[in-house]
């Protein structure tokens, strides 16, 4: 009877320790935009109104995202920053991407007339749901650029080989592409091949920011194609894969922009160094110049070493720019 009502007394003092931090909490919000919170945005059984709350209630969005100090005015304000819902057959129908044009040079660096252009402006960028290193979730901006829309193939990637006499992936057998795998994205590449391969066909390596904005589009989704998790949209490890498939296999997985396989089969290097977001204070002892970010995730569970789900489109990886493996890749960008 005694630890029964010693069990009772703390389970009370827990319950009421809960109850000053709530309270605290929206005093704090009371004080700090004139009335409390209402919304919805920790309870994970509501997350389309709680996405729609963090981007459109003044005192969610201070928390959540920020307030840009910004003289000029934002392109979210003719946009309401509503996070759309995605029917599942459907891709994300908002934005439409501009095809480049043909490039003359397409014939000696293949992959120029494979781009769209993303348009100059600003979008949400980051994440506050996850892992440190991905916040804060942010307003960040970019020009208008170039960007494939596929991951660099196995086939172009042995005429760039072939046209520069670079060492071929060492799994090829005899320096041959594997059979049947002609159109699956080039793996056992690090930072130094892709960045070589962009410069080759007349491109660069896209930045973070402007391959995660190619990814989820100015609203900020979590997945390219919305904000619901769907199996059936890439190649990732919980679809059983054992490996890369074609490029442009699952077009309902593509960004708001059209580009295939911004999550899953491959991971992409970047041309960043694994830095923190603006903003973000807590000091990874991983941060530093001597180690490229990759973005998107892969078919490869990589849960053994702690990435967790890699499907989102603010996710991170990083590694040393000299790293090989199978399933490291990479698309191309390019200033217009």
């Amino acid at each position: 009877m005694h630890s029964f009502n010693l069990l009772k007394l703390l389970v009370l003092t827990l319950c009421l320790l809960n109850a000053r931090v709530t309270l605290a909490y929206e005093h704090q919000l009371t004080e700090n935009n004139g009335k409390k919170c209402q919304s919805t945005c920790h309870d994970p059984e509501k997350i389309i109104q709680a996405k729609r709350d963090r981007t459109e209630r003044p005192q969610c969005k201070a928390c959540h995202v920020g307030i840009p100090k910004r003289t000029q005015s934002s392109p979210f304000g003719n946009l309401s920053l509503q996070r759309i819902a995605v029917k599942d057959k459907t891709p994300h129908p908002k934005l439409k991407a501009e095809k480049a044009p043909a490039s003359k040079k397409s014939n000696t660096a293949p992959g120029l007339e494979d781009m769209v252009l993303i348009p100059a402006g600003e979008f949400i960028m980051g994440s506050n749901e996850r892992w440190d290193d991905e916040g804060p979730e942010h307003i960040a901006r970019t020009d208008a650029f170039y960007i494939d829309l596929y991951e660099i193939t196995n086939s172009k990637y042995k005429i760039f080989a072939e046209a520069t006499s670079r060492e071929k992936p060492y799994h090829w057998p005899k320096g041959e592409i594997p059979k049947g795998k002609e159109n699956h994205p080039v793996v056992y590449v690090n930072w130094f091949d892709a960045d070589d391969y962009c410069k080759w066909a007349g491109k660069r390596l896209p930045t973070e920011i402007e391959w995660e904005k190619a990814a989820r589009g100015e609203d900020g989704l979590i997945y390219p194609w919305g904000n619901e998790w769907k199996l059936d949209r890439s190649n990732h490890p919980y679809n059983y894969s054992t490996g890369t498939q074609p490029v442009g296999t699952y077009p309902n997985g593509r960004s708001p922009y059209g580009l295939y396989d911004m999550s899953g089969n491959v991971w992409e290097w970047v041309d960043s160094f694994y830095l923190p977001h603006p903003g973000n204070t807590v000091m990874r002892p991983e941060y530093g110049e001597d180690k490229r970010l990759l973005k998107g995730g892969s078919w490869f569970d990589c849960l053994s070493y702690g990435c967790g789900l890699s499907a989102p489109t603010f996710n991170r990886s990083f590694f040393t720019p000299e790293v090989r493996n199978n399933s490291f890749g990479f698309r191309c960008a390019k200033t217009p």
